[in-house]
């Protein structure tokens, strides 16, 4: 009897898209990295794109995650969980354990993204933020490490009066201070400035990643972002609905073009500096992106249905945008998004389907 083959799953796939990418991988081999917020989107992509990398190039890579919960962990890397060279560690970012040995890169991802948490919780929220910030600048000063990414927000752009041309790293606007919710970008400011502090007082070649709304294979099934509402909408042959008017601009990069992009930025940004990783293709308002669905993806009975909130500061709910990002900076580094919108959404439903959402 022949034994059939199993087919990858999306996320293998898109592992194996940044194993094989044209990234220099060979900067990171016998390398040590460590990553907080090793069970959220970004950080458990990369911890497993690396150890991807060793399973198929031998990289020789000691990855090092800082998780909270053992549990969660085990869910979400199932095979991986402390396999091909992957270390987790259960700590907390405000009293980091003891970590012996050499440190050579930080991938800074741990933040709140749930806009209902925001709301409810806004000292946890800047908290969170803040002291985990420090104490991971302070461990990179201790290990004296050679680079550093701080995974910040498109959200420190505020709200933008300009709107004829699309935005880059320089042109910060306005945060309303008065609303609960600009805990999380104002959070992201202070961050920012915080590691640029460090790089300019002890020399720490840190470097900020302004990411745009970000998503794809590895989402995990309690995510409940806009995005993820869409796609389970679709998913279960149901109506979109909208709790806005869905005016606000969205800028999107699909997660392995995401990850690659941090990647990349650790190696060639420049100290001190900010970079959004957007794809600018993937720009359209959120009322678009619902029609898109429906059209691309749909059953021929869905559609999309506002259902207006009157509590919409309540519910967490971000003010209206209308930007839209410049990626020229990244790209000047080497980097470009490859995965458009249609097809990231085609790879996160394929994904959920796997994965039963």
């Amino acid at each position: 009897m022949v034994e059939r083959k199993m087919e990858k799953s999306m996320e293998e796939m898109d592992l194996e898209y940044i194993a094989n990418s044209d990234l220099e991988w060979s900067k990171y081999k016998n390398k040590t990295i460590f990553v907080t917020g090793a069970t959220g989107l970004i950080g458990s992509l990369l911890v497993k794109a690396f150890a991807y990398y060793n399973c198929l190039h031998q990289g020789n890579i000691k990855i090092i995650g800082l998780i909270r919960n053992e549990e969660k962990a085990k869910r979400i890397y199932g095979k991986w969980y402390n396999n091909y060279g992957i270390h987790l560690m259960i700590g907390d970012i405000e009293q980091i354990p003891v970590i012996a040995g050499d440190i050579d890169y930080i991938f800074h991802t741990v933040s709140i993204t749930a806009s209902k948490m925001m709301v409810q919780h806004p000292v946890l929220t800047i908290q969170t933020s803040y002291m985990g910030t420090k104490n991971v600048l302070d461990l990179a000063v201790d290990k004296k490490i050679e680079g550093m990414v701080y995974v910040s927000s498109m959200e420190v752009y505020g709200i933008l009066n300009t709107q004829d041309h699309k935005i880059t790293e320089n042109q910060l606007g306005y945060v309303n201070l008065a609303s609960v919710r600009s805990c999380y970008p104002e959070g992201k400011r202070y961050c920012e400035c915080l590691c640029n502090a460090y790089a300019a007082q002890y020399n720490v070649n840190v470097v900020t990643a302004r990411l745009a709304q970000t998503f794809g294979a590895g989402i995990l099934k309690t995510e409940n972002r806009v995005f993820a509402q869409f796609a389970k909408s679709i998913l279960y042959g149901e109506d979109v609905v909208l709790h806005t008017k869905g005016l606000s601009e969205g800028n999107y990069v699909y997660s392995a073009d995401a990850i690659i992009g941090i990647m990349i930025l650790l190696l060639k940004g420049v100290k001190g500096d900010s970079y959004n990783i957007s794809n600018e293709d993937c720009h359209t308002t959120i009322a678009k992106m619902a029609e898109m669905l429906i059209d691309e993806f749909g059953n021929g009975k869905q559609k999309v249905v506002y259902d207006i909130s009157p509590n919409l500061n309540e519910n967490g709910y971000a003010p209206d945008v209308k930007m839209h990002l410049s990626a020229e900076k990244m790209q000047k580094l080497g980097w470009n998004a490859n995965i458009d919108l249609k097809m990231s959404y085609a790879k996160l439903l394929d994904y959920m389907k796997q994965e039963v959402f």
